[in-house]
């Protein structure tokens, strides 16, 4: 009997790709709204959930995590599943994740006590990278140059904190480049007062980012960084350029898929580091410390589809290269079956005389 696939239907995710796929290969299909109040007696009768929640949205970032164990619980197939997705848009998380795994992550400071961070402050090393726990893109990321603007940021951290989305000043470089390059300043313009309504929305439902600083080491002497994007057994990657007069690559929308330039290294490390996550699916960012190893910046379980499809092909976890683009909504699908397969094949098995 073929399974029945449940998508939690979401505008500018993976859902339109899986929704086209499920129907393109005659499967049964459910729509569903994972925020209602029924979604577990609405999944009665399915085999699996996809539903790509995001950042962006507060409610996600509310209730995802819950639903998604839950839906776990009744026996569903869910992805991603918990262990993809616990650390999701909160690097206070993926640092201890990196940490208990041993990945390379870059040398990162985590204080829920102000004196503590004062002191910290003091005789730290600078400069050093500034994070707030969420914030994709390079957003709520600065790169800290002394000891006096850091323990600045820290009194506010443990004062009234910094709203989750920024105000319309935040990153105002890297937004006007965005737009520009997205949609051009006219039409960039256009959008404003609904950029700003969006903004003020989302800032009015999360709660402010407070109680807690984040450090990270500042890698000097990097051009770029490296995007390592593993789903299942499959690994893609490319490079981004630093945006001109900036420290961040990530957002920066100057994207390279030069085989040559990618270190075989942080393929190798990112395949690794997925495989102990028991994660489905894995971004990684890479950049080189001072003595040239690949140190891991932050990790997700989500990216820009379009981003991995134009990938020329990808390595396989023995690092083979294959040929070829792939749609990483496929390759999900792809697994996802294959798993409820792997379970109704042991079933069947426990089950014979």
């Amino acid at each position: 009997m073929e399974p029945l696939l449940a998508v939690h239907d979401t505008k500018g995710g993976f859902s339109a790709r899986w929704i086209e796929e499920i129907k393109r290969r005659g499967l049964n299909l459910r729509i569903v709204d994972c925020y209602k109040n029924t979604i577990l007696d609405d999944l009665s009768g399915c085999d699996a959930l996809l539903w790509h929640w995001d950042h962006s949205r507060p409610k996600d970032l509310l209730v995802a995590s819950h639903i998604i164990r839950a839906v776990e619980m009744k026996g569903l197939k869910v992805f991603p599943d918990i262990a993809s997705c616990w650390h999701f848009d909160d690097k206070i998380a993926q640092k201890y994740l990196l940490e208990a795994i041993n990945a390379p992550l870059a040398p990162t400071h985590v204080f829920f006590e102000m004196q503590e961070a004062l002191e910290w402050a003091h005789t730290a090393k600078w400069p050093k990278v500034f994070k707030l726990k969420r914030g994709a893109g390079s957003t709520n990321v600065r790169l800290i140059k002394d000891s006096a603007e850091a323990r600045r940021l820290i009194r506010k951290a443990f004062g009234k904190g910094f709203k989750a989305y920024g105000t319309p000043l935040t990153d105002l470089s890297l937004r006007l480049q965005t737009a520009q390059r997205t949609r051009g300043i006219f039409k960039s313009t256009l959008r404003l007062p609904r950029f700003l309504m969006n903004l003020s929305k989302r800032n009015s439902l999360a709660p402010r980012e407070k109680g807690y600083v984040y450090f990270q080491d500042f890698m000097p002497n990097n051009t770029g960084d490296t995007r390592v994007t593993v789903i299942g057994r499959r690994a893609f990657a490319f490079t981004r350029r630093v945006r001109p007069g900036d420290f961040r690559a990530s957002g920066s929308g100057t994207v390279e898929y030069v085989q040559s330039k990618i270190d075989p290294e942080c393929v190798r490390i990112a395949v690794e580091a997925t495989k102990r996550m028991k994660g489905q699916s894995a971004a990684f960012d890479f950049v080189q410390d001072e003595e040239g190893r690949p140190a891991i910046l932050e990790v997700s379980y989500c990216y820009v589809d379009k981003a991995v499809y134009n990938c020329p092909g990808h390595w396989d976890d023995r690092l083979v290269w294959h040929e070829g683009h792939v749609w990483p909504e496929d390759a999900i699908l792809d697994d996802l079956l294959a798993s409820l397969c792997r379970e109704e094949s042991v079933e069947e098995a426990g089950t014979s005389i």
